[in-house]
């Protein structure tokens, strides 16, 4: 195995032409995302003064993620992802014109906001899975952790801004000309992607339908245990580290006796200690491992979340959330660059949208449980109980370690097609495939420790069933698929870091012949469909 690349700085990825255009237009399609949201949660106010009513507009926005994050992985599997995110932004520009119309014309009302906000998320929710899985087509896979930071950044530099320009406009101009300037942003992304020298998806006879890509999304994520444990990182910290997110405008009102404005300043020094932490990320990566950054990050936002439940000074309140900034972009970047890395592009949408789940059901569930203690611990009291569970966990977990990411994805394509007498139709199944190997008596404990590793590997790849038998003395392993398609697909699927894996076990295979492989297909009888 060739040794690691060096870090490379942290603008690397910039130096890719497509990723700094899509980059760029990106964090300015985003900033009109948040002066859209500044305009709908301020005309919101005017339309109702009823508190539930202007919750509404927020949860409306969000929901979406947690009902269509999955789904969208699997769109973004299916479907050539360029057109797919082209298509995307059209909806989000027919969302702002609508509301544009209905804001100057006078006819908006409370549930054509809500309902227009909530198509907005849906926008959002399967545009998410899309921009990360395109990440490692547009830059060295070097730099794919140093691109999901500049991500990371792009986002912060649109709340830093949209937010605030979005209140200028509104206020000098109304929320017609706000809604407007966020239709431009769009058409801007638009052109951006339509630039875009990517090769259009060819057709294919073998392409996944949504339920049985669904399927096999789901497959891969119960097979892969390194996204196992990703996963598992990733719930345990955001749930813990949700706490700080939940409390902090009790935080800003109670404990440090803070207006909105200062409210707003807090907010403001996150996305500012996130930006600082994309600078020194490549330094970190140079002295840390991913679980060092991990467990780094955990016990600064414990410590950040202890200074706040001694209600300290606002100046202390401020500096110590740029801290929890930096913390909390290093362990995105660590968790979702990880998660990255193990996922192999046939699947890559479907596995990312997993893990926005993940994120999303851990900040949302923590949030829910955080308030509810808050209620019994009071405020300084939970977020000293949110730290030391933090730091603890994050030193728990730091033994279970994140999975290296260097595994080579890329398909191997060594696999050739089974050899049939005659065709077979590829909604033919299921399929039960058998593979006789003869291997020596010496070798039979190191070959079952060999083909238990390779057992994970074909599910992953689309069998829904595995095992190992004998006939003579001579070992078996077989393995079903739902049809003939599914299993043409698995010869596609194996990466190269699989193919050693297969030709490891080759190795204790002994005659003048390869494995027999055998292929049995469910016979329908007559009168069944």
């Amino acid at each position: 195995m060739s040794p690691p690349s060096p870090p490379r700085g942290s603008f690397a990825p910039l130096a890719q032409p497509v990723f700094a255009v899509l980059w760029a237009a990106t964090v300015l399609g985003n900033t009109g995302s948040f002066m859209r949201d500044v305009a709908s949660s301020w005309l919101m106010t005017d339309l109702s003064a009823s508190p539930a009513a202007v919750a509404m507009v927020q949860a409306a926005g969000t929901l979406p993620i947690f009902l269509l994050a999955i789904p969208a992985g699997v769109l973004t599997d299916i479907l050539d992802r360029r057109n797919f995110l082209i298509a995307v932004q059209l909806l989000l520009a027919s969302v702002s014109i609508t509301l544009m119309i209905l804001a100057q014309t006078g006819l908006l009302s409370v549930g054509a906001l809500i309902g227009l906000t909530f198509l907005g998320g849906v926008g959002a929710a399967l545009m998410g899975p899309t921009w990360q899985a395109i990440v490692p087509e547009l830059i060295k896979r070097e730099d794919v952790k140093s691109a999901i930071a500049l991500n990371s950044l792009g986002i912060n530099i649109a709340r830093s801004i949209g937010p605030a320009a979005g209140g200028l406009l509104l206020a000098a101009f109304g929320a017609g000309v706000t809604y407007g300037v966020d239709v431009a942003s769009y058409l801007v992304v638009i052109g951006a992607l339509i630039w875009w020298p990517r090769a259009s998806k060819t057709d294919d006879a073998l392409a996944e339908g949504f339920f049985g890509a669904f399927r096999a999304g789901l497959r891969y994520t119960r097979a892969s245990r390194p996204l196992h444990v990703v996963l598992l990182r990733a719930a345990v910290f955001f749930a813990f580290a949700s706490a700080v997110w939940a409390l902090l405008p009790l935080v800003a009102r109670q404990l440090l006796g803070g207006d909105a404005s200062f409210y707003g300043i807090l907010l403001g020094a996150i996305g500012a200690g996130a930006i600082g932490g994309a600078f020194v990320m490549p330094k970190l990566r140079e002295r840390l491992s991913p679980d060092g950054l991990l467990l780094g990050a955990a016990l600064t936002a414990a410590a950040v979340m202890a200074t706040l439940s001694l209600a300290p000074p606002k100046w202390i309140a401020i500096v110590a959330l740029l801290f929890l900034g930096a913390a909390w972009i290093t362990a995105l970047t660590t968790l979702n660059g990880t998660a990255q890395a193990v996922l192999p592009n046939w699947v890559r949408g479907r596995g990312l949208a997993v893990y926005l789940t993940v994120f999303n059901g851990a900040m949302t569930a923590g949030s829910i449980g955080w308030g509810a203690v808050g209620e019994a611990a009071g405020l300084s009291g939970t977020l000293l109980i949110g730290a030391a569970g933090l730091a603890v966990a994050g030193i728990v977990m730091h033994r279970l370690k994140l999975p290296a990411g260097d595994a080579d994805m890329v398909p191997s394509n060594h696999w050739p097609e089974p050899l049939v007498a005659e065709p077979v139709g590829h909604d033919r199944g299921p399929v039960l495939i058998l593979i006789e190997y003869h291997v020596e008596k010496h070798n039979r404990t190191a070959f079952l420790h060999a083909i238990d590793r390779l057992s994970h590997e074909r599910q992953r790849d689309g069998a829904y069933g595995w095992g190992a038998t004998e006939d003579s003395a001579d070992p078996h392993e077989w393995f079903m698929v739902e049809s003939w398609a599914e299993h043409l697909r698995q010869h596609r699927r194996v990466s190269n870091a699989d193919a050693e894996l297969q030709g490891e076990l080759l190795t204790f295979h002994k005659g003048p012949d390869k494995p027999v492989v055998r292929h049995f297909l469910a016979i329908n009888r007559p009168g069944k469909a």
